[in-house]
Formats: C-alpha cells, sequence, structure tokens
C-alpha cells in the first residue's frame, strides 16, 4: 500500500467518530454499530451476514471491526485484514470486549500471500477504492476464494449525487475529504475490470444518498436535510437506486 495512504487512515481509521463514548468500551462499539447500520441500513440487505454461517469469509479492510463482529456472531469463521494498525488494534479490542472468536491483522491484498482456496466469501466494503493497485488486489483475492466462491466489494459510484456535489465543490462531510486516492467507478467500468479478473455472473444496485443535516450529524443527532425530508419515501428510494453513492457488487469465482 502507498505510505501515504497507509499513514492517512492509520491516523483517522475509517468511522472512529462514530461515537464521542471512551475509545475500546462496550458502549463505544454498541453505538458505532448502531450508527453504522442506522446511516447506511443497505448494508444490512447486501452483507447478509446469516448467510455466512460455518463459512469462511475473508475481509478486505475490516477497519474498526462492525461488519468483523457481525459476520462473527452469525457464525462465520472469520479473518479479518486492514493496512491500519490502529484500526486492527481497536478490532481486537472489539473481538475481546464481546468475547468473540476470528482472527484480525495488519495485511495488504495488495502485497501479501495469501492461502488459496480458502475462503467461501470475500467481502469489502468501502476499501478497495481508496488502493493504488487494484488488479493486484483483484488477482490475490480471485486466487484465495475457493472454487464457486463469492466476492462481495462496495466502490463509489461516478454517476451519483455525491459525487456531483464534491466536483461542484459543495461540502461534503462523508465524503472522506483529504484521503489521497478515492476513485469512482460507472457500472460498465467496474463489470469489465471484474470481467477481466476472471470474475462471473456480476451483478450491481446502487444505493446511498448522504440525506442527514451535517451540523445535528456531528453531534450524533440524525435529522434529515429539509429536501431529503420532504421527498416521499418512494421517490427517496428512486433517487437512492439511480445517484447512491455506493456500487453494491456480487460476483463470484467460477466452479472447478
Amino acid at each position: 500500500m502507498n505510505a501515504v495512504v497507509t499513514k492517512f487512515w492509520d491516523d483517522r481509521p475509517c468511522n472512529i467518530r462514530h461515537s464521542a463514548k471512551e475509545l475500546g468500551t462496550k458502549e463505544y462499539f454498541e453505538e458505532v454499530t448502531r450508527r453504522k447500520y442506522l446511516v447506511e441500513s443497505h448494508i444490512l440487505d447486501f452483507a447478509k451476514f446469516d448467510k455466512y454461517r460455518g463459512m469462511t469469509v475473508l475481509e478486505v479492510g475490516c477497519g474498526l471491526g462492525t461488519a468483523a463482529q457481525s459476520f462473527m456472531e452469525a457464525g462465520a469463521v472469520y479473518t479479518g485484514i486492514d493496512v491500519s494498525p490502529k484500526s486492527i488494534e481497536l478490532a481486537k479490542k472489539r473481538i475481546e470486549v464481546f468475547q468473540l472468536t476470528g482472527d484480525v491483522r495488519v495485511a495488504d491484498i495488495q502485497l501479501d500471500e495469501f492461502e488459496p482456496a480458502r475462503y467461501d466469501l470475500v467481502y469489502s466494503f468501502g476499501v478497495l477504492h481508496h488502493i493504488p493497485d487494484l488488479g493486484t488486489a483483484l488477482q490475490n483475492i480471485y486466487k484465495t476464494l475457493k472454487p464457486g466462491g463469492e466476492f462481495k466489494l462496495m466502490m463509489y459510484a461516478e454517476n451519483s449525487w455525491k459525487k456531483a456535489c464534491i466536483d461542484s465543490g459543495l461540502d461534503q462531510f462523508e465524503a472522506q475529504s483529504g484521503v489521497p486516492i478515492a476513485h469512482t467507478y460507472t457500472n460498465e467500468e467496474i463489470t469489465e475490470i471484474l470481467t477481466q479478473h476472471k470474475f462471473i455472473d456480476v451483478e450491481i444496485k446502487q444505493d446511498h444518498i448522504f440525506q442527514w443535516s451535517i451540523p445535528e450529524y456531528k453531534n450524533y443527532e440524525y435529522k434529515k436535510e429539509p429536501w431529503f425530508e420532504a421527498m416521499p419515501s418512494d421517490l427517496l428510494q428512486t433517487l437512492d437506486r439511480r445517484f447512491g453513492w455506493h456500487l453494491l457488487i456480487t460476483c463470484r469465482k467460477a466452479s472447478a
């Protein structure tokens, strides 16, 4: 991983500000989880944690361990990696606090060796668009999947409300302002990339327009921006599916 990118995420692990409670406590992790799944509720339907009971799961970019906890509690045989030592420190603390069973460690999917044909699922939510060498990462993910194994990833959407706001210079608090690398993709681009790396049955759904008023959000209060508050729910869902920031991608490795 690029040293500048690694330092950025180690100085500010993703979602570390999702709670103002004492860092590393049970209350802290519980609030991080509530906030994550409230603001990004589409994760639950996308990840389908309960589906992987008894199955081997590798999460690329586990961060503070929110999805890690969900996979472990659902009974998955879980491994999580991250380039940020600070994130791994907190993920290990979470495992200890909740008395879970799983393995988390500092590793880079672009550089490190992974056991071939080891995992039923490789899961990566909001990570691979931040790396300099996506091609090598995808090669390593493909190798470590079992034949027929599933790959679920989230990538930022080029054709999205948030990208339009960023390009127009409008404040986007949740857009990881200042991150050294943050690529965006069209459906066609990411499908072509995955197909080139031998993945099959590529399915993409789009979701997640950030609806919340920033001043209240920073204070852990949840008030929608007035234009989103006024929208009928079916219209807001339509906008999410057409202009959401997240491309929710599912594909797999061919069976042997």
